[in-house]
């Protein structure tokens, strides 16, 4: 029976049985990727710094490693503490349009409130972003999101590309008379990661994926329309 195939090759998306050879006393062999004939995973001898950098600068190769060559489990945690990086940044908004410094404990409860109100909506406002992303993948190209497995990926990797949202909080930090020019730097700079991990995923060309964050930024949008109908501050 043929081993399964747990890896892929990071340059041309090809299957691979392992990524290296163990030859015991410190002597590894990157494995060969058997399609294009090259290492398989060449960042398995990289520091994880280089990685980031990588990472950062939207190259393929650096996504597939870190989607299909690592056993990174910190999605869930970094999704919920970018939401909070957006909660933060629209509560300070939202006080900062509020010109009462009443320090009864009343107010502060219901600050603390608004805090809480802005963490859902910015959720709701994200999931909605995501179903979007969804629905347009699955009717564009249904044999790429079959199984479960394959939909849970792809919410991995649209996860783990928010992490430009963690920049939300030095840019108000270093607060300055540019800060909303750079909060749309960092909203532009996480759909071009979620673009790059949506075509890493899929193996798909460059316009679909951006067709589907298209779709998703309309859901959004969508949301946020209903909440300010219904008088919400977003």
């Amino acid at each position: 029976m043929a081993a399964l195939s747990a890896y892929r090759c990071i340059e041309c998306n090809g299957e691979a049985t392992e990524l290296y050879r163990d030859y015991q006393r410190g002597v590894l062999r990157i494995s060969i990727c058997k399609s294009c004939q090259k290492p398989v995973d060449k960042y398995i001898e990289y520091d994880p710094v280089i990685i980031l950098i990588n990472a950062i600068l939207c190259k393929a190769q650096a996504y597939r490693h870190i989607l299909f060559n690592t056993k990174i489990n910190i999605h869930g945690k970094l999704c919920v503490f970018c939401l909070l990086c957006e909660a933060y940044i629209r509560w300070l908004e939202l006080q900062d349009s509020s010109q009462n410094t009443d320090p009864d404990d009343l107010i502060r409860y219901a600050k603390e409130w608004d805090f809480y109100r802005m963490f859902g909506i910015a959720s709701l406002e994200q999931t909605s972003f995501f179903i979007g992303i969804f629905i347009t993948l699955w009717w564009m190209t249904p044999e790429m999101l079959q199984k479960k497995s394959d939909f849970i990926l792809l919410l991995k990797a649209l996860l783990l590309s928010t992490y430009g949202n963690l920049l939300l909080i030095p840019a108000v930090i270093w607060e300055h008379d540019y800060t909303p020019l750079c909060l749309a730097f960092i909203k532009m700079f996480v759909l071009v990661s979620n673009s790059q991990a949506i075509r890493v995923t899929l193996n798909l060309n460059r316009i679909l994926p951006w067709f589907a964050i298209f779709s998703g930024l309309i859901l959004e949008n969508g949301v946020v329309f209903l909440f300010q109908k219904m008088g919400w501050d977003v």
